[in-house]
């Protein structure tokens, strides 16, 4: 048998030259301490988590039944100022905590079942502020 084309793992070999080894740390920050490290907040500071925007407009929720089968459907619609990848990543999230499948059709977002609360909250949580419109 050869040992042709075979690398040792045992670990014993130099890999030779270290590409960091000429890197200094001289005038660099110091690194902030990690969370849970003892570090306590003053008070007055910041906190340290951002909240989103919370005036991004008033989007409709309704409940529909029309033409589609005797099935219901919540449609969430009057998006302002929101692209549609943005609109699919907020459907893929209402579609997860529902647990139900859904769209984007049109401008607005489709979920299966009457799904209202559960889609309330999740704009709520983006910024937006949700109006339950219709029956």
């Amino acid at each position: 048998m050869s040992n042709f084309g075979k690398l040792s793992t045992d670990g014993g070999q130099n890999l030779g030259q270290n590409p960091f080894a000429a890197l200094k740390s001289d005038g660099l920050p110091n690194t902030p301490a990690p969370a849970g490290a003892g570090a306590r907040s003053t008070p007055g500071a910041a906190p340290p988590a951002v909240a989103p925007a919370k005036n991004r407009g008033r989007v409709d929720i309704l409940r529909e039944t029309g033409g589609r089968g005797g099935k219901t459907v919540t449609v969430v619609t009057g998006f302002t100022g929101i692209g549609l990848p943005e609109k699919e990543q907020l459907a893929k999230k209402m579609r997860a905590a529902c647990g139900c499948g859904g769209t984007v059709k049109d401008g607005q977002i489709e979920i299966q079942g009457d799904q209202r609360e559960t889609v309330a909250r999740i704009l709520s949580e983006a910024g937006f502020r949700p109006v339950f419109a219709g029956g």
